[in-house]
């Protein structure tokens, strides 16, 4: 066996390893979040009627404004900082 064999089987071990790790990490912080945070707030809201989102389809005012595209004299582009 080389040491470049040797170098290759070692870099994907512990890349292997790495990705196991961060797998594990992932899942119980995430597990965490959702049975601390995100579950007794779905519960609470069902229970309360609370809708979080929003998912009618209501027409409504909107608060976009029209962009009126006009040309500027080149002067008025320059020294805009």
């Amino acid at each position: 066996m080389s040491f470049k064999e040797f170098a290759t089987g070692f870099k994907s071990g512990f890349q292997g390893f790495g990705h196991f790790v961060s797998d594990v990490v992932n899942f119980v912080l995430l597990t965490f979040v959702w049975l601390i945070g995100i579950g007794p707030a779905s519960v609470l809201g069902k229970f309360t009627g609370k809708k979080f989102l929003d998912m009618e389809l209501v027409m409504r005012e909107s608060y976009w404004v029209a962009y009126v595209v006009k040309t500027e004299p080149l002067e008025s582009y320059e020294k805009q900082y």
